[in-house]
């Protein structure tokens, strides 16, 4: 197999040729077909996240199943698969056994403490993966399994308020606006002051408002979600909610939230954090990611191409999601 690898902080990652891995007890090997770059790449990238070095990112994978360890009933050879963040857990901490794995004390994280998916194969925990529906493509599926997911995650957290802000109108923002849309709620979309193109694609997807993250919106909002890993942003997503409001900060890193004044949050405004996903997030979005037709839009690269990839990510110049996909010529020349 052939995979981008990350040896030390600050990159870059380099091809690497491994001998293929054989899938233990509970676990699949999957083909990967499609993975998508996320923003926590870079935060692993930069040092910001620890991960286990070296390792092979990539936590958004789509591929197919091509060998099952012991013990595992629920897939099939040759079926589609998804495997987003959270790898595995402990099954047994206190919020294991709650239903609430995502704040496991003890977990796995793909593309962090486990390889994942900037890669021909990848080894996943049967239990963490979803079964794709056949609405989505494999790289339209790509971002949706962490971006979607986190987004979903961040909506329901978000409370069910009519009136909902989008801070930093990127990968996650683009995929769950079209949920809420479908909702019937209207999207107030936030970009990077200047970044038109942006605010032009989010209006394109039927935001009702798309201005600069340093405005106010012409509207009071019930509820305000910060995909930016911008401290900077809580203050003033607090002053655009109206009393009774939830700023919900998406990220899994954020730089440092600067003080603001006590009456800024005063009238039972109340900020929280989203860490990581559950197996039910999973499932209902997914279900509800059809019923709702969401396409997310993305910009493809050769997997040998991940640094370019992350590059723009980290400059903004995306629209929508950088998804790489294996193509076999491209790894025989880059490993020549």
């Amino acid at each position: 197999m052939f995979a981008m690898q990350l040896d030390a902080v600050g990159g870059p990652l380099h091809p690497v040729a491994r001998s293929l891995p054989v899938p233990q007890a509970g676990e699949l090997l999957i083909e990967v077909a499609a993975c998508g770059v996320c923003r926590t790449d870079l935060h692993i990238l930069d040092g910001e996240v620890t991960a286990k070095l070296p390792i092979v990112p990539g936590h958004e994978i789509v591929g197919r199943v091509a060998a099952i360890g012991e013990g595992v009933s629920d897939f099939r050879t040759g079926e589609r698969v998804g495997v987003p963040w959270l790898g595995n857990s402990c099954g047994a901490c206190a919020y294991c056994r709650t239903g609430h794995e995502n704040l496991c004390d003890t977990p796995g994280f793909t593309g962090c403490t486990r390889d994942g998916g900037y890669a021909t194969h990848a080894i996943a925990d049967a239990h963490f993966c979803f079964k794709i529906p056949d609405l989505f493509s494999d790289v339209e599926a790509a971002p949706l399994l962490c971006a979607g997911l986190i987004g979903w995650r961040s909506l329901r957290a978000a409370g069910d308020g009519a009136r909902l802000g989008l801070y930093g109108f990127g990968a996650a923002a683009h995929i769950i606006a079209q949920i809420a849309l479908w909702q019937g709620r209207d999207v107030y979309a936030f970009t990077r002051p200047g970044d038109l193109e942006g605010q032009s694609f989010a209006r394109s997807l039927g935001c009702c408002w798309a201005g600069s993250s340093d405005e106010l919106p012409p509207d009071e909002l019930d509820a305000a979600i910060i995909f930016a890993p911008v401290g900077a942003l809580v203050p003033i997503a607090l002053r655009a909610v109206h009393k009774g409001g939830r700023v919900i900060c998406a990220g899994i890193h954020m730089s440092d939230i600067p003080a603001f004044p006590y009456p800024d949050l005063w009238g039972e405004r109340t900020i929280a954090s989203v860490a990581n996903l559950t197996r039910e997030d999973g499932i209902s979005f997914f279900d509800v990611a059809q019923k709702a037709a969401v396409r997310s839009v993305t910009t493809r690269f050769p997997m040998t191409d991940a640094n370019i990839a992350l590059g723009e990510l980290r400059e903004g110049t995306l629209v929508g999601a950088a998804v790489l996909v294996p193509d076999q010529a491209v790894w025989n020349g880059a490993l020549a």
